[in-house]
């Protein structure tokens, strides 16, 4: 950042802080303006992208003690005035500026540096003896990376640990967190690129992709299974077992005349997010046998004489006549 950007841009008004902030109130402020305005939670949006590198820039000026210190001074004596060449007859030149500080009395003072130019404005702007206006950059954190990661179905429900090959490095050993959403993304901190400028190493950005299961599905924090029942199960009412991602299998009671498509509710057998565990929710599925005995057939030929003349349709063609 050169020297002048300082008097133009004031980055406690970027924050929308006073410059008596203190250093915790800045921090929540800057990860509250971060959240709102990252990239992840505004992909595409231009505006949000260049929000969110001002908020950046910004930050890194005023959460470093020494370099805050720096803007403010640079700040208090330009008040947004720019250097000018100094020629003679030119209002608010070089000297004009810095005359005051340094004991001058008007456009004509001299401003004499006993150890060269170089040495006060490199300890103004934090220079290293680079020469005005040779300010140090700001240290600035590493890109990040973006990988894709596959995990099973049980992983995203349950949570546990993947091992990821990134290519030129070691595996790695990534916790999965227990609820992933499938094209979720998961933030590894500290595993991107180095940064150019001494600043903290960039993050690894994870999208993740959860596989199918074949017997459950998830819908929000409560999982789903469809459960057949006989016949006689469903008329007569029954307690049957359903099974569990745990690997286990709870019983559940079936209530007489339970048509086909009713959801039975299992508590605590969801998906667990945050300290709450959802739901199972078991979709009951009426199944006929492959095959019937001549017995078996009697019967169900005696069980529709004894209830003839009844049609679970009649309400059905009733409401599709209105």
């Amino acid at each position: 950042m050169a020297s002048q950007d300082w008097f133009e841009k004031d980055f406690y008004a970027v924050l929308g802080v006073t410059k008596t902030v203190s250093d915790a109130e800045l921090k929540k402020v800057y990860r509250k303006l971060a959240r709102e305005f990252h990239p992840d939670s505004n992909p595409g949006d231009a505006k949000a992208e260049a929000r969110f590198k001002e908020i950046s820039e910004a930050y890194t000026v005023l959460s470093d003690p020494q370099t805050r210190q720096e803007y403010d001074q640079v700040r208090a004596m330009g008040g947004g005035a720019r250097f000018t060449s100094g020629a003679p007859g030119a209002a608010g030149g070089f000297e004009d500026m810095f005359g005051g500080m340094f004991g001058g009395g008007g456009g004509n003072s001299r401003v004499r540096f006993p150890t060269g130019g170089d040495d006060i404005f490199g300890g103004l702007f934090g220079g290293g003896g680079g020469g005005f206006p040779g300010q140090r950059p700001s240290p600035s954190k590493g890109a990040d990376l973006s990988a894709a990661i596959t995990i099973d179905f049980r992983t995203g429900i349950q949570g546990g640990e993947v091992s990821l090959d990134l290519r030129g490095q070691k595996p790695l050993k990534v916790a999965i967190p227990a609820g992933v959403n499938d094209g979720q993304k998961i933030r590894v901190r500290g595993k991107g690129e180095a940064s150019m400028t001494g600043g903290p190493v960039g993050d690894l950005v994870l999208t993740v992709t959860v596989r199918d299961h074949p017997v459950f599905d998830r819908d929000g924090d409560n999982l789903r299974i469809d459960i057949p029942v006989t016949i006689p199960e469903a008329v007569l009412g029954a307690t049957i077992e359903v099974p569990t991602l745990d690997g286990e299998r709870v019983k559940v009671k079936v209530p007489a005349n339970t048509p086909s498509g009713r959801v039975l509710r299992v508590k605590g057998h969801g998906v667990s997010v945050k300290g709450k565990k959802g739901d199972l929710l078991a979709t009951i599925l009426i199944v006929t046998p492959d095959s019937l005995s001549d017995t078996s057939k009697k019967l169900i030929q005696e069980f529709a004489a004894a209830n003839d003349g009844e049609s679970p349709r009649d309400t059905l063609y009733g409401k599709a006549a209105l």
